[in-house]
């Protein structure tokens, strides 16, 4: 069955370049990013890794732990960890998930059930592990993203949907191309007399259009 949105993800234990997991146990009460690769050491993955890397202060800064996920093993992704800090200039301090046995790919429905690793394979054997999936404190899926092989990972946009993400958590929505601290949404459930209690002055631009102040 299909991961779909609000669905609690599957819970696992795995071992990981830094030791064992059990991923519910592990995300904890925060925020998580779970970030897939079909092999190690190949050049996109290499530079997407390198991106999360850079950007360790902004995920602490919002409560959010992250984690890649590589059908490979511990041992290669602990050596793959050298080049990635060479690219992004940035010590890797994340954990990467050995998924060898592609149980987590499977769980997360990046590969059929009966998809295997051949003798020799390459990552075209394994391609459709190249997700994103952003995961509440509830453990609920709150969003993901796929891409093919040859399209890197645009990690400002999972950046700038983790800030929305966290923000409409408070009872709003966003926008088309909002960013962090712009006016964001009133919900159509919500009544006027409502929203203004709620939140003040708001611009009705439409009748099912009301914009207000992003909340503190």
């Amino acid at each position: 069955m299909s991961l779909r949105i609000n669905d609690v993800v599957p819970n696992f234990t795995a071992e990981t370049d830094q030791g064992q997991i059990t991923f519910h146990d592990w995300i904890g009460d925060s925020w998580a990013i779970l970030f897939s690769h079909p092999k190690d050491f190949t050049p996109v993955c290499t530079t997407e890794f390198g991106a999360v890397a850079q950007l360790a202060a902004e995920w602490e800064k919002r409560g959010t732990k992250v984690i890649g996920v590589s059908v490979d093993s511990a041992e290669d992704h602990k050596k793959w960890k050298t080049d990635i800090e060479k690219v992004g200039g940035a010590a890797a301090g994340f954990p990467i998930i050995a998924d060898e046995g592609l149980a987590v790919s499977k769980a997360f429905d990046m590969l059929p059930a009966e998809a295997y690793l051949p003798d020799g394979r390459t990552p075209a054997d394994s391609a459709t592990v190249r997700s994103v999936f952003i995961i509440g404190p509830d453990k609920q899926l709150k969003l993901s993203m796929t891409y093919p092989m040859t399209v890197g990972r645009n990690f400002a946009e999972v950046l700038r949907a983790l800030d929305a993400l966290q923000t409409s958590a408070k009872g709003v929505a966003t926008p088309a191309n909002w960013e962090f601290g712009q006016d964001v949404i009133i919900p159509p459930s919500v009544s006027d007399e409502d929203a203004k209690a709620k939140f003040g002055t708001f611009d009705a631009v439409l009748p099912y259009l009301r914009k207000t102040k992003m909340p503190a």
